[in-house]
């Protein structure tokens, strides 16, 4: 059963191996314990291929753990969750469907009448500033536009639990911060958990209400900070802040050794 008293998700001593194309076992991630409480915004930090994008997998269902429990709202994790959103790095929308019907699509799928998932998508795609682009395909439009189309249609299913897989990664720097902006916009007041994967720890510290720190692979958590940052914040501005400041240098002590550890480790694989 769950219970509105139980973490948004958490997990416990969870452990992912994969077999790899030559038989042996690859260890992703290992003692991995991660609460999430109800509403919360939390950024995960780590060295490239540390097994961050694994953690989110693995709370989706995509993924069951090799060892140890994932838990939603106090109830196991069994195969994909309605209550979940997952916004991927790259584009994740149908190009022959119009902008309109890619948003339409989540619902839909849910059963949800023709008319009303038509109403929710245009109502979703005003909030992203996409109104008058509803009749066009995904190839017509900017990367931030198609990223607004997948924060469109993620939130258009008002998830409980919000799984982004650095959702910004490819765009350009403006943009990028406008987006993170909008993402703030849309999120408050949904009451929505939000697990944000990054490489920028800037942006990390500007979103989150704390920041996890992950070890260099196979990866188990280091450290957790709170972001004591005011709400409202807008990106550009916050990082300004002379706080911003001393809670990088806090967060870039611990994150940047398990940085140094994975580019010794490669040096060392190439020698």
């Amino acid at each position: 059963m769950t219970s509105p008293s139980s973490p948004a998700i958490e997990l416990r001593g969870v452990r992912k191996a994969f077999r790899t194309p030559s038989g042996a076992s690859h260890t992703a991630v290992h003692d991995l314990d991660l609460t999430i409480q109800q509403g919360e915004f939390v950024a995960v930090v780590g060295p490239t291929g540390c097994g961050k994008s694994t953690t989110l997998t693995l709370v989706s269902g995509l993924e069951e753990p090799t060892d140890g429990e994932v838990m939603l709202s106090g109830s196991p994790v069994r195969g994909i969750d309605e209550r979940v959103g997952f916004v991927f790095q790259q584009d994740a929308t149908f190009p022959w469907r119009t902008v309109l019907s890619n948003v339409m699509a989540g619902p839909r799928f849910r059963g949800v009448p023709k008319a009303e998932a038509k109403e929710r998508a245009r109502e979703w795609l005003g909030r992203v500033g996409l109104s008058a682009f509803e009749d066009r395909y995904p190839h017509q439009l900017s990367g931030g536009q198609r990223k607004r189309v997948a924060l469109a249609s993620t939130f258009v299913n008002d998830p409980s639990i919000l799984l982004m897989d650095e959702p910004f990664s490819a765009l350009d720097v403006q943009t990028r911060a406008l987006m993170s902006d909008e993402l703030m916009e849309l999120w408050a007041g949904t009451g929505a958990s939000v697990v944000f994967v990054t490489h920028d720890l800037e942006e990390s510290i500007a979103l989150a209400d704390k920041v996890v720190v992950m070890t260099a692979g196979p990866a188990t958590v280091k450290e957790v900070f709170t972001i004591d940052l005011p709400r409202p914040r807008r990106v550009e501005s916050i990082r300004l802040e002379p706080r911003f400041v001393e809670i990088y240098r806090e967060i870039w002590s611990s994150l940047g050794e398990e940085v140094r550890i994975t580019r010794e480790r490669g040096a060392q694989n190439v020698a």
